[in-house]
């Protein structure tokens, strides 16, 4: 009867640690099991998860639009004042809607494609319509001095600008300013150019690209980076690492991220490759991520992150590279003085942020931002911020700019394109990924946890019935 006994406590203890052991087992057969699954699922090949999301955005994506009006517009004029902006928006836009286009699969493990541009105004998520009117700057005037540097040159300019009865600044419609007008001034000069005229025009009916990436089927660790864009590997706007096209294109990245890497990708809005480092842990919809945000480094001067040097192109502006916040892709942009910031020249220096009225910066509003989910790689929920600038600056040969005291960087308007996961897609995901991962992780646990309690408690047992028996 006691051996018996005793038999079935010691045969309980060795399943529980039976069970233990195996469960101690499964963490990783279990991990090589998801790492499987989850290479076979982050390949951008037709049928997987990772070809979905890819081909079209798994998530609508939105482009939201603030434009800076001029308060002051007759002190801006007549005495060259500090202009006092106010921001007017959203205006908000759909896009990113269209699968990519002229996809080809090479056989070096890469896939090439176009992205095309479009934008679909969206009345229910704006504040008005795109006819309303804002008075903001004039592009063509103030980039004149810029393109054109030679004295002779300029009288002309200044001739064909009052002829049209151009200033310094305008008035013009949302949609004008955005997607494109034609300018008087320019329609006044006797040369073969296009008078048309927008911040980003042209755009609808346009592409981007081409892109080729890798499709990680030759190397999983290099899913989605950009092999090369327009089929070179470096942009011809900056000298040295600056130049280099890095990272992917910000949709995805390879699977398996840590919190310790840096991850870079490529915008061709701000013509360069920027990174990200770790910031929180967010959930998304049910779906554990990890949120990456631009830091302030990335836009700081050479002289406190020395790697920036080769982002510094010019002297006067950035006060012998000293300054910070702004970026100036001239070279991107056929010689226009258009510079590149986070809105409300977030992180840049007081010198450039005063040098303007009414701006008010903030990380929580101003902030670039991707969420991933640190298995598959996939970006699920993401915001783009950035603001387009234009230099402003003396032009004593052109008396609409006459009035200018000093060169500063001038506000046009800042956008925030953002997406987040829907819930057909976020249900999909967590049935396909999330949730087998927690069930697998969970039956580990249950496991070692199960197999831990019961050998413990038959060994207890085992050993409270030998010391009743030698007594």
């Amino acid at each position: 009867m006691v051996c018996n006994r005793n038999c079935g406590l010691l045969t309980g203890a060795i399943i529980g640690a039976v069970l233990a052991i195996f469960g101690g087992i499964l963490i990783p057969v279990g991990d090589n099991i998801i790492s499987k699954a989850i290479k076979k699922e982050t390949v951008i090949a037709n049928g997987t998860i990772a070809f979905e999301n890819w081909l079209v955005p798994g998530s609508t994506v939105y482009r939201q639009f603030w434009i800076f009006h001029v308060q002051n517009p007759s002190e801006v004029l007549d005495n060259g004042t500090a202009p006092k902006l106010e921001q007017r928006g959203p205006y908000t836009y759909r896009v990113r809607y269209l699968p990519k286009e002229n996809i080809t699969e090479n056989p070096d493990g890469t896939i090439s494609y176009m992205l095309p541009n479009v934008a679909r105004f969206e009345p229910d998520m704006s504040v008005g319509t795109e006819n309303d009117t804002v008075t903001c700057l004039n592009l063509a005037v103030v980039a004149a001095p810029a393109l054109y540097t030679n004295n002779f040159i300029q009288l002309l300019l200044n001739t064909w600008i009052k002829a049209s009865k151009s200033s310094m600044l305008q008035n013009r419609t949302v949609k004008e300013i955005l997607w494109g007008y034609k300018d008087p001034f320019l329609n006044k000069v006797p040369f073969p150019l296009d008078p048309v005229l927008g911040v980003f025009y042209p755009y609808n009916g346009t592409s981007d690209g081409i892109y080729r990436v890798f499709t990680g089927k030759d190397d999983i660790s290099k899913t989605a980076i950009i092999e090369t864009y327009k089929n070179k590997r470096n942009l011809s706007y900056w000298e040295g690492h600056c130049d280099l096209v890095n990272g992917t294109d910000g949709a995805s990245f390879p699977p398996f991220v840590k919190k310790d890497q840096v991850l870079r990708f490529f915008s061709s809005d701000i013509c360069r490759s920027i990174y990200g480092v770790f910031h929180s842990k967010q959930n998304v919809k049910g779906i554990p991520l990890y949120r990456f945000t631009v830091p302030r480094e990335a836009f700081a001067s050479p002289t406190e992150v020395a790697d920036n040097y080769c982002f510094c192109t010019e002297q006067v502006i950035s006060k012998n590279c000293t300054l910070a916040g702004v970026l100036d892709i001239s070279a991107c942009k056929a010689g226009r003085p258009v510079y590149i910031s986070l809105p409300h020249f977030l992180h840049a220096s007081d010198e450039i942020l005063h040098a303007v009225e009414g701006l008010n910066p903030n990380e929580e509003e101003h902030d670039t931002f991707l969420d991933i989910d640190p298995i598959t790689g996939f970006t699920l929920r993401f915001a783009k911020r950035l603001q387009v600038n234009l230099l402003v600056k003396p032009a004593p040969k052109i008396e609409a700019l006459s009035k200018v005291k000093q060169p500063y960087i001038f506000p046009l308007l800042w956008l925030n394109e953002s997406a987040v996961i829907g819930d057909e897609k976020a249900e999909m995901f967590r049935g396909r990924v999330t949730n087998r991962i927690q069930m697998l992780s969970i039956l580990q646990i249950a496991l070692i946890i199960a197999g831990s309690v019961l050998f413990l408690s038959f060994m207890v047992s085992y050993f409270i019935c030998r010391s009743k028996k030698l007594k």
